[in-house]
């Protein structure tokens, strides 16, 4: 019987014996991991199966909890109601125009060919030939010189600082740019770590150089210079999250932070921005004293995208698609988003939009008397930067909206704030 599925029924059966009463909190993964001698990344996936079938639940920010028919419910209805959202102006839909599902299936029916490969698992570290498409691909694009053996595949950027958690020291301090990486926190911090925001002199400094705030600010080739050279002087290390490096906009592209160190950065990337969200394949490159501890200990690490879409993913990067499509989007979502701040401006002239700098965001000010769940009511989920003395700031993406529905969309917009 394989650990996780140990792990899996010692808690279900504490939770059906009454051990573990509703609302009781689980040990924390890094906790149950100590009690039962197993590495993060087997509780880690027993906790996953325990949710989907119901047993526990997750808070954000608070651990695991003991499910009930009425939390279990009461998260079905939650589905529901987040379904029912008509526009979602945070940016965490894709325009179908954006991809070409033709080509991607493609892709994927070419790999489901490959039948003597898709027998066994992937490798923890990932597909080996995707590993080397993508030590091409981020060589060419960001200077990031790194063989494949260092670099690590997963299903999204969380996966991967769960691993990374696991292979540094839990005792050291960790800085993030600011309180908005609610995730990368939440990870170090269920690990022990100590986690701050803008501390220079932490052990370990996680930085978006191309996205450090929800404005799409960049990081100037100076600041790169000066942290580069800080984390060297103090053995500090650097992990890089090269978030929308690909969508700058009105800035000359910058060096990673990779390319400008000395062995002491971690550099991050994914893939779902250029693709759709529901393709979860992301990336990192360990450096190489990372990478030998990771070797020492690979058998703990399962490999958690699928090996399909990796295979598929090898061949689509290979064959030059990665770069069209990542033009195709910066064009689409330029001509997207200067479209709907213009539908704004005309539909409600008394507030203030402003389109971001570097990145494809509109910055959205106005009077706002009401409840914030105006904007629930009238079918749109909106990402609030400030709500305060009457004044609301909202940042808006409308990449996700059709063009032939965003005069509906901003309508739902001005109802949501005007006063009647």
């Amino acid at each position: 019987m394989k650990k996780y599925t140990q792990i899996y029924n010692i808690i279900k059966e504490m939770i059906l014996s009454g051990e573990l009463a509703v609302h009781d909190k689980v040990p924390s993964v890094r906790k149950a991991a100590q009690i039962y001698g197993v590495s993060v990344t087997t509780v880690q996936t027993a906790y996953f199966d325990l949710c989907a079938d119901g047993y526990i639940i997750a808070r954000e920010k608070r651990g695991y909890f003991v499910s009930d028919m009425q939390s279990a419910q009461q998260y079905e209805e939650d589905d529901v109601e987040e379904s029912n959202t008509e526009f979602d102006l945070t940016g965490g839909t894709a325009d179908a125009e954006s991809f070409d599902f033709t080509l991607w299936q493609r892709y994927m029916k070419s790999a489901l060919r490959q039948t003597d490969r898709l027998l066994t698992y992937s490798q923890p570290k990932g597909e080996y030939d995707l590993r080397c498409a993508i030590a091409q691909y981020i060589k060419e694009k960001r200077n990031v010189i790194t063989s494949p053996n260092r670099i690590i595949i997963g299903a999204g950027v969380q996966p991967l600082l769960h691993i990374l958690c696991s292979l540094l020291d839990s005792r050291s301090s960790v800085s993030f740019p600011d309180k908005s990486f609610v995730q990368g926190m939440g990870i170090f911090s269920d690990y022990g770590f100590d986690v701050h925001t803008r501390d220079k002199d932490a052990n370990i400094i996680y930085v978006s150089p191309s996205h450090m705030t929800r404005w799409g600010d960049v990081m100037p080739i100076k600041r790169r210079l000066e942290l580069v050279e800080y984390s060297r002087k103090h053995g500090s290390l650097v992990i890089e999250d090269d978030y929308e490096n690909e969508f700058l906009y009105n800035v000359k592209p910058t060096p990673s932070l990779f390319a400008l160190g000395k062995g002491n950065i971690v550099y991050m990337g994914s893939f779902s921005a250029m693709l759709l969200p529901g393709i979860r394949i992301s990336f990192m490159v360990l450096t190489k004293e990372l990478t030998q501890m990771y070797d020492k200990k690979s058998f703990r690490f399962a490999q958690t995208a699928g090996k399909t879409e990796q295979i598929a993913l090898c061949n689509y990067i290979r064959d030059g698609h990665i770069k069209s499509q990542t033009r195709k989007i910066r064009r689409l979502y330029t001509a997207k988003t200067k479209a709907f701040a213009c539908l704004i401006k005309k539909e409600i002239p008394d507030a203030v939009t402003k389109i971001g700098e570097n990145t494809l965001q509109i910055i959205f000010t106005s009077d706002f008397k009401k409840n914030l769940s105006e904007f629930e009511k009238h079918g749109l989920k909106v990402f609030v930067e400030k709500h305060e003395n009457n004044k609301i700031e909202l940042v808006i993406s409308p990449s996700g909206i059709p063009y032939e529905r965003m005069n509906d969309a901003v309508n739902r917009l001005k109802m949501s704030i005007e006063n009647l």
